[in-house]
């Protein structure tokens, strides 16, 4: 395969990104079990394979391009905009849509970690604010980032498939945390189990749930 395909090449700033993304992630994630640390690996994972990808080379339309039967004409390394044929505006109303989720993912992700570190300070159960919705609105937060940045702005192959990993990871994971929080705080924490959905919000609570992202 000749064709050039487009912004790629670009691996010091893939290296500088998947460097400061993995920073705040272990910082914010503060994973301390091994289940935590599997967890944050396979997210670790995820990083690199997307951001290598996304300004270092494009494996996944070098390889369906190849094996693939893709459309090599016009190739970009942008899967959307490859597979639509749309150039540069594919890019950009992908990468818009991108971002806002990823955005939303993140902001999420930060209001959750906030109200945990306030509840743990004063020894609390949180049940408030964003877990009045979810009971692990972080999680959730981090997966509606993941896809957002890994699935509509930048589709790879390894994003794509790692995704339901994680989220399997993550729920497994909650529900381990959830066992050790019923032995800290007993009934409160069950009650507060059957009244609150694990990670998605009642349809009727989404407006709320995106609004305290900000």
């Amino acid at each position: 395969m000749n064709e050039q395909i487009a912004h790629s090449g670009m691996w010091v700033i893939a290296l500088i990104i998947i460097v400061l993304v993995s920073w705040y992630m272990y910082k914010y994630l503060a994973p301390s079990s091994w289940h935590e640390w599997a967890g944050a690996g396979v997210v670790q994972a995820f990083i690199i394979a997307l951001y290598a990808e996304m300004y270092g080379f494009p494996l996944t339309i070098y390889l369906l391009a190849r094996f693939g039967g893709l459309d090599r004409t016009g190739l970009n390394a942008n899967l959307w905009s490859s597979l639509m044929g749309m150039g540069e505006t594919g890019m950009m109303i992908s990468m818009i849509l991108g971002y806002v989720l990823l955005f939303i993912g993140i902001g999420i992700f930060f209001q959750g970690w906030r109200q945990v570190h306030r509840a743990r300070k004063e020894n609390k159960l949180v049940t408030d604010g964003l877990y009045a919705l979810a009971r692990h609105p972080q999680y959730t937060g981090l997966f509606i980032a993941l896809f957002g940045e890994g699935v509509v702005h930048w589709p790879t192959l390894f994003s794509v498939g790692l995704l339901p990993v994680i989220i399997f990871i993550y729920y497994r994971l909650s529900k381990r945390e959830e066992l050790a929080v019923i032995k800290e705080f007993g009934e409160e924490y069950i009650e507060y189990q059957k009244r609150v959905p694990m990670f998605i919000p009642r349809v009727s609570q989404w407006k709320s749930f995106i609004a305290q992202s900000r």
